[in-house]
């Protein structure tokens, strides 16, 4: 199988076929690059108990564990799946999704085709309702690896899950039982299946231009609706000043306070990672420059010590920020979209000068810092089926 090739229009890799390595551009040398991410990698997947966030389960299964939580989520699971197909750890993804099939997928009642998004590290599921963030990375690393490696034997029959999963999302509650993870109507993704509302956050465009292609094939117009809807949507959640968006928000882009959750905190941070990955993708646009240019002003003055919870008009909380590393690392990967902003470099220059976090908070900050090494290196890339 092949990365992506010269296909539609752009100046994203989905176009060319390229993929930068700004971290290399910005003077940072190959090899040292390359050092720093394979030890990141290492860290997170074989480290020590201070850094690593994934454990093997006998034989051909693991997990990452949310080491702040004690628990096993659809985010970090997909999360890992991803990174595994990214790195070409084949081994490391059917071990993650074996576990994941068989602890957190749901067979039965409304739920059924969804994924408990919170289980114990023994398997034992504490909550049995999803989290749709999981589902659409589930679906894409299997896409990927589906392209990458060939489909095996269920459950290894990658893309036939992928589809399954987003068939689901968009047709569940269909039979007048449960409800489907996107808004039908106006094309946005839920916070959970039975709400009205959404999470910015869990916006990627990026992905959805490529369920367009390969979701099943009456489903691929919605997907390509999905894209467009979801990249208006970003315009109207993150404030024209600050470029801070809140975690939760309705369907016109106001902050949804009702459960303190409408300003910006650890959710937040992933909207501005999911720009720059949709502009190096799909190829950057006005208003996602102008976005990048807005979020790291208002952080350039920002003492990474002091990091808090914001209003999204840049007001800020004594609640320092529970994911410091996290911030800078998302931030850092919002360079993609504007590489030549006036505060592009010092954002991936106070990245690459952070560390990855040690002890119990590390599991969301890591995420985030592997994802950021990866793409900012060149190396988080669209897996496409060979092209005949």
């Amino acid at each position: 199988m092949t990365e992506a090739r010269t296909r539609g229009t752009g100046e994203g890799a989905f176009a060319t076929g390229r993929y930068r390595n700004l971290l290399q551009q910005y003077g940072y040398s190959a090899s040292d690059i390359q050092s720093r991410l394979a030890d990141t990698w290492n860290q997170l997947f074989d480290g020590d108990e201070e850094t690593r966030i994934y454990y093997p389960v006998g034989e051909d299964k693991g997990y990452m564990l949310d080491t702040g939580n004690l628990d096993v989520r659809t985010e970090g699971m997909s999360y890992g799946m991803m990174m595994a197909v990214q790195m070409g750890d084949k081994d490391l993804f059917d071990r993650l999704w074996r576990w994941t099939y068989e602890y957190m997928y749901m067979t039965t009642g409304v739920h059924a085709g969804y994924f408990a998004w919170s289980c114990n590290p023994d398997g034992t599921k504490r909550s049995h309702g999803p989290a749709p963030d999981g589902e659409e990375y589930f679906a894409l690393a299997l896409f990927f690896a589906s392209h990458r490696w060939g489909d095996g034997r269920h459950p290894l029959d990658y893309g036939v899950m992928a589809r399954d999963i987003l068939r689901a999302c968009l047709h569940n509650g269909e039979d007048g039982r449960g409800h489907p993870m996107w808004n039908r109507d106006n094309r946005l993704i839920k916070f959970i299946p039975e709400c009205e509302y959404s999470d910015p956050s869990y916006h990627l465009p990026h992905f959805y231009e490529l369920f367009a292609l390969w979701a099943d094939e009456e489903d691929r117009p919605f997907w390509k609706e999905a894209a467009a809807a979801s990249r208006e949507y970003l315009k109207l959640a993150c404030h024209p000043v600050t470029g801070l968006a809140p975690e939760y928000a309705y369907y016109d882009g106001t902050p949804n306070d009702e459960k303190g959750y409408g300003h910006f905190f650890s959710d937040s941070y992933r909207v501005a990672a999911n720009i720059g990955l949709d502009a190096e993708w799909f190829g950057a646009t006005d208003w996602m420059r102008q976005q990048t240019n807005r979020l790291q002003r208002f952080f350039a003055d920002k003492d990474p010590e002091d990091l808090r919870r914001y209003r999204i008009d840049g007001e800020p909380f004594e609640e320092k920020a529970l994911h410091p590393v996290g911030l800078l690392a998302t931030n850092a990967c919002a360079a993609l979209a504007s590489p030549d902003g006036p505060h592009a470099r010092e954002a991936v220059a106070a990245f690459w000068n952070t560390p990855v976090r040690k002890g119990v908070r590390r599991y969301y900050d890591n995420c985030l810092y592997l994802f950021a090494m990866m793409a900012l290196s060149g190396r988080y890339r669209i897996w496409m089926p060979e092209m005949k």
